[in-house]
This record gives structure tokens, sequence and C-alpha cells, in this order.
């Protein structure tokens, strides 16, 4: 039997789409994923201890927390949710097919009326020494969502890159930071012009060139030290940081696509300008999997509520 929605993915944006598509009496299937792209199901925010900036919890809220808080509302407004990642799918005619594993398990085939992808991307890390440990625990991919956390507040912290993004990110944290160090493997930035003389002049800005990251050092529980290395005199150096964040940029979830749907030269899902609608109609896209400017919870779930509109819309302009 071919579903009339069928999500894929489950963080703010998945579950957003399932709330409103359950309550639209569309029967959403959620396959919510497993461990799709180096994270669980439920999206980055699973990886976040503290979630202070989305709205409707004044005192911020666990990650964790938070999205199995909309997992169990999707589910109560009748979403039926499947553990299980998408491999494959066959966008070339509707019904849309798609094909789930759990890890190598091929675990069922699955036909869909309109397709909601919600995949996410996933942020670059580095693999330093000490990242298990120290992830969450004063190192971070995302300044906006993690630098005003009290355990980086008037603590020098690290950036690491080169980019318009590592820039921004840099700059916002000097709002809380007592000073920013910015790693940069090159002898200049790869930022636009305007947004390195800004981060330049920057007083509370300090600029490594050449300079990469080598360790994460701290007492078990936070991180206290970044250890660096010039690669041009393989001089070794300690920077006293109570965070590291990376800014190296986030791969997009769309491998199991293999190329069906329009993307960006980054790799993210091309939508229609104020819409989640792909290249592909009855397909819809919402979340971080095709925005790669504001990357937040919240916008993310205002895109999800769009996508599940988009696609009721849609079924009833087919069925009338």
């Amino acid at each position: 039997m071919s579903r009339k929605v069928v999500i894929i993915g489950s963080g703010p944006a998945g579950h957003t789409a399932a709330i409103y598509a359950s309550r639209a009496c569309l029967e959403p299937l959620m396959l919510e994923g497993f461990m799709a792209g180096g994270v669980a199901a439920g999206g980055q925010l699973t990886t976040t201890t503290e979630v202070e900036n989305f709205p409707g919890f004044p005192k911020g809220v666990d990650g964790i927390e938070l999205m199995m808080n909309m997992r169990e509302q999707s589910i109560n407004n009748g979403t039926e949710i499947l553990t299980e990642t998408v491999g494959e799918i066959d966008l070339s005619s509707r019904p849309f097919k798609l094909k789930a594993y759990q890890n190598d398990q091929f675990m069922g085939d699955y036909e869909a009326e309109t397709i909601i992808i919600a995949t996410g991307a996933t942020a670059k890390r580095l693999g330093l020494p000490g990242e298990e440990t120290y992830w969450s625990k004063g190192m971070s991919a995302c300044a906006v969502c993690d630098g005003g956390l009290p355990i980086y507040r008037d603590k020098p912290l690290v950036v690491i890159g080169g980019g318009d993004s590592a820039c921004e990110e840099a700059n916002y944290l000097t709002k809380f930071a007592s000073h920013v160090h910015m790693l940069v493997r090159r002898d200049e930035f790869r930022a636009s012009k305007t947004m390195a003389n800004r981060t330049l002049k920057n007083e509370k800005i300090t600029v490594h060139w050449n300079t990469e990251g080598v360790e994460v050092k701290g007492d078990g529980n936070l991180v206290s030290t970044v250890v660096v290395k010039n690669n041009k005199t393989d001089e070794i150096t300690e920077i006293p940081a109570g965070g590291l964040f990376y800014a190296i940029g986030h791969k997009p979830n769309v491998d199991f696509l293999n190329g069906q749907v329009e993307l960006d030269e980054n790799g993210y899902i091309v939508t229609k300008p104020g819409t989640p609608e792909t290249s592909i109609e009855g397909v819809f896209a919402c979340g971080d999997v095709q925005d790669h400017k504001w990357r937040q919870a919240i916008t993310a779930a205002g895109s999800g509520c769009m996508a599940a509109l988009s696609a009721e819309h849609f079924l009833a302009d087919q069925e009338g």
C-alpha cells in the first residue's frame, strides 16, 4: 500500500512535518534513521547537552529531551515511526519507492505519494585527539547554538576555520568570550573581503595564520587547552581555552538520493524560493538538508511545517 506521506529524517524539521501531516489526517510514516550520516535519530540536537534558544523553555532544555518530546508528540498525533534508514530511493515516477535498512540489514520496501526529506546535515569534524571526550563539553560546531552557554562565558575560545562561517562565528563569540583565537591553516582567509576585514579589526580576535589544531586537552569534564601547530615551522604551542568551535562546513545527508534531486554546488537540496518544493514534483525538503545559511532548530521546525502543508496541498490538488 502506498503511503500518502513518507518523512525521511527525524530532527526538528522532520518531527514538525510529522505533527502537521498527522493533524491533516495524512497518516504519515517517518523513517527516522539509524545513525544516518553519523548522527543518531533525532539529528544534531541529540549531541547538544543544553539548548537555550528554542522558544518555550525559559530555563533551557537538554537537546535529547527536546527531541524525545518532539518524537512523542509526533506519535501522539498519529505518526508511525520506524527506526530505519533509507538506503535506496526511486523518484522516477509516483508512487515513489524506497528501501530501508538498519545498518546493512534490509528492513522493507515502501511506497509514497509524497516524500518529505528532512535528513539534515552533518557538521564536519577533524577527529582531533580529545574530540570524543570533550564533544559538547567544550567542543561544538555551532557558535550560535552553544556560544552563550555558561561554560563558554568570559573564557578564551578557539575557532577553527577560515571561511565566512568561521569569521561570523568568531565575531559572534566575542559577545561572550574574554578573547577569541582563530586557527587558519593558510596565510589568508577564504572569507569575503568584507567579512575578513571585520574580523581583523575586532580587537577581541587574534588570528593565528598557518596554524592547525593538534589536540584538545582538559580535566576530563571540560576543555582547558587547545594544542596547535604552525604548519610552516612545525612549532607546537598551547592556547588556554574554555572551548573549541569547528567552523569548517557541513555535509548534507543526501547520498541516498543518488543525484535524483537537484543539489547546489555544496550538496544542499535546491528548493524553489520561499517554498520547500524540490526539482521533483511531490518531493519536498526541509531543515538543514536544504538550508546552508541559518541552520537553527527553530528555522528547521518552521520549514518542516511548510513542507507538511505543501504536501497536503499537493495531494488535495491531485485528488481534486
